[in-house]
Formats: structure tokens, sequence, C-alpha cells
């Protein structure tokens, strides 16, 4: 293991160290790669400028995406969450 923090034990609590690690070393190789760029002279808005995006669209399509996705994910959770609610309700009890 790359670190000296000791997992959690159980499978949650595995996955859950396993998910706070991976996004920590997201969260630091982005730090790194902000600091590059900004090393470089470059900023968010000057890549979108080359990609002929900019501030205002990206955040009208940031919008719509939630616009689009928070109904629906309310909707599949209606039917999910119930759904899982009586599965775990009945499956047997581990030892």
């Amino acid at each position: 293991k790359c670190c000296a923090i000791v997992p959690a034990e159980g499978v949650v609590g595995a996955a859950v160290y396993r998910f706070l690690l991976a996004a920590l070393k997201i969260a630091v190789a982005s730090v790194l790669t902000g600091a590059a760029l900004s090393a470089l002279d470059l900023s968010a808005s000057d890549i979108l400028a080359e990609m002929g995006m900019t501030p205002e669209k990206m955040a009208a399509l940031i919008d719509r995406g939630i616009a689009w996705t928070l109904p629906n994910l309310i909707l599949g959770s209606l039917v999910i969450v119930p759904i899982w609610l009586v599965v775990s309700l009945f499956r047997p009890p581990r030892s």
C-alpha cells in the first residue's frame, strides 16, 4: 500500500477507503496540473476559448445538465429505493 493509514474493517469500510484514496489522488493530480498550467500562464477561460466555448456557455450547459438530471434522478429514486429497501429487509442476516 502507498499509505500508512489502515483501511476500515469490512467490505463497506474498505470500499469507502478505496473511494476516498482515489478522490485524494485525483485532487492531488488536479492541483499539480493546475499549478503547471498556471506556470505556463494558461487559464480556464483561455482553454475554453480554444475550444470555442465561453465560461457563460459552459455554465449554461451545466445548468441544462442539472435541469435534466435532477427530475430523472428523483424519478428513478422513487422506484429504486423502495426495491432496495425490500431486498435488504428480506436478505438473510450476515454472520
